[in-house]
């Protein structure tokens, strides 16, 4: 099986922060994330430059297929990106990794994704989509999807219901399994009925957070939160941090335990990684408890990196495991 994905093609800005002050004073919520427009983000971006940030090319959906090209999967990515300096550093590092990136170029600003890292390794999102977001809706046919056989969408791209709802469709028309991970809380919880309507009539593959488990099944408790949702499609994937994961589809049902990590450095792309460990077991047709190591494994690597930098020494001990 060959995966493509679609999302918002942003480049990660990265912060390390001693405590919350600065979170406090752009007045943004801790582990949330807030969509920015173009005068914040002018804001935020002249705060960042005196904090030493780091890139690195993110977005949620972007970040699986990162992982799924380290794996030596070949992955597709289905974005928007601008014509600037970040573009072109998103494009490249497309390039550089093996990924079929069919980027459509717009003439404002690439995405950006402003990441705060605080102490304990939690990030907070300040996003601004600029380019990211104005895909264009008829460069989305069937022939796009041609050769793949899963389409992984990110939940963010839920505020353009045309747009999802779309690609959805046609994704499911060209044969492909849709998988989604539900992207945050927040977005769950503002759009909790189109995104049930969406995971009821195309999904096949939901992936889930604790708080995105319970904001979408309104409250249940993780092990519930499952079973509500296993219910809907045809696998469904909660992820409890350090306290493992679980899968389910019809009864069968699997619990593995997280892979130790002494030194959490940044949780940014850690359910992104999970995925992609997750999708490349599944493309694999390795069994669900498997595919469970797998994203475990993917994400316990992650976190102890700033951003997505995993070390090509990492990255070939992780496939000698898989």
């Amino acid at each position: 099986m060959k995966i493509i994905g679609i999302g918002n093609a942003l480049v990660d800005v990265l912060v390390r922060l001693k405590d919350e002050t600065t979170l406090k004073e752009l007045q943004l919520q801790r582990g949330g994330m807030e969509l920015i427009d173009d005068n914040r983000q002018q804001q935020i971006s002249a705060m960042l430059r005196e904090l030493n940030p780091e890139m690195a090319t993110g977005g949620s959906a972007g970040n699986a297929i990162l992982a799924l090209a380290n794996l030596g999967a070949k992955p597709g990515f289905i974005g928007r990106i601008g014509s600037d300096q970040m573009g072109e550093f998103f494009r490249q590092n497309c390039e550089k990794k093996g990924i079929d990136a069919r980027l459509e170029q717009g003439d404002g600003a690439t995405g950006v994704a402003n990441t705060f890292i605080s102490a304990d390794g939690e990030r907070t999102f300040a996003t601004f989509l600029g380019e990211a977001a104005l895909v264009d809706i008829s460069h989305i046919t069937p022939d796009t999807f041609k050769g793949y056989d899963v389409l992984h969408i990110e939940g963010y791209l839920v505020t353009n219901h045309n747009f999802i709802e779309h690609v959805m469709k046609t994704a499911k028309q060209c044969g492909l399994k849709v998988s989604i991970d539900l992207a945050s809380y927040n977005v769950v919880n503002a759009d909790l009925d189109f995104f049930r309507h969406l995971v009821s009539n195309y999904v096949d593959i939901v992936f889930a957070n604790e708080e995105e488990s319970a904001a979408f099944t309104e409250g249940k408790k993780p092990e519930e939160a499952l079973e509500e949702i296993a219910g809907m499609c045809e696998v469904a994937i909660v992820k409890l941090g350090k306290h493992g994961s679980s899968v389910m589809s019809g009864t069968e049902k699997h619990v593995v335990s997280a892979t130790p990590v002494d030194n959490v450095l940044d949780t940014t792309a850690a359910g992104d990684f999970f995925a992609g460990g997750f999708l490349y077991g599944y493309a694999n047709g390795f069994p669900l408890e498997r595919c469970l190591e797998c994203g475990s494994l993917l994400s316990s690597k992650v976190i102890q990196v700033i951003g997505t930098q995993v070390s090509e020494e990492t990255w070939k001990e992780i496939r000698r495991k898989l």
